[in-house]
């Protein structure tokens, strides 16, 4: 391995890990996990995904100025906030000066687990519901009891975030079931084994604008827009 590779494959476990992911090759998980399309450019840098669906698309329950804002501001800082950390780690190694590597292994984290997050939050909405697929029922009522004890603890337990985090569905490999969990920011409060299915963003910057401090009906309307499709695919790829 080179000096290069070795530069993408580190940064990659890192921000991996900081989420609760597995490790992540060009968007992959060890176990085929896709997360995102595109991970690295030809250059070996972090690329902002593109929206699947129009800034409108989630129109009345995400307006479409905070889709703007959201995408094009806040998760492409997140990719030049990854690329600038994974730049400073390289140039520490190079350098062998490491007396900021604190630092810069945090914004690896941060940036990184905001970059991932993001790019799964937006695969898991979309104009369209689909259809809870017969897997993801069966693992929703074996770990939750039903869909609705699961959707009555996913609402209450993202809009209890404290602070800015994130609400996450989780597949929890060695108990073979599902998990609701808090994320504060991106990378605290992290069980390291569990691969995230579903994802919703509570930081302000995601709901604000419409729903100003009323996070509760935000989180209702982000149930409206799961793309349930998306959701069931993601939970059979971590399961493999």
């Amino acid at each position: 391995m080179n000096k290069r590779e070795f530069l993408k494959s580190s940064a990659l476990l890192g921000a991996g890990l900081a989420a609760g992911f597995t490790q992540i090759n060009r968007g992959v998980t060890t176990s085929g996990f896709k997360y995102v399309d595109t991970t690295l450019n030809q250059a070996g840098e972090y690329v902002l995904p593109a929206l699947p669906y129009a800034y409108n698309a989630l129109e009345p329950y995400i307006d479409e100025a905070t889709m703007k804002l959201h995408h094009d501001i806040h998760h492409a800082g997140y990719v030049k906030g990854l690329n600038n950390a994974t730049k400073k780690v390289g140039e520490a190694m190079d350098s062998g000066d490491f007396s900021l590597i604190k630092h810069w292994e945090r914004e690896l984290a941060f940036h990184g687990a905001g970059h991932f997050l993001h790019s799964l939050f937006w695969k898991n909405m979309g104009p369209s519901a689909g259809k809870r697929s017969q897997n993801l029922e069966q693992y929703l009522s074996k770990s939750f009891g039903s869909f609705d004890r699961f959707v009555a603890l996913f609402k209450q337990a993202t809009t209890a975030v404290e602070g800015s985090g994130w609400g996450i569905l989780a597949y929890q490999h060695e108990a073979d079931r599902l998990v609701v969990l808090q994320a504060e920011k991106h990378q605290n409060l992290t069980q390291w084994i569990t691969i995230p299915v579903l994802v919703c963003d509570v930081w302000e910057h995601a709901y604000y604008l419409k729903y100003q401090n009323k996070r509760a009906d935000y989180v209702t309307a982000f149930m409206q827009v799961v793309n349930w499709d998306a959701v069931s695919e993601n939970l059979d790829q971590a399961i493999k």
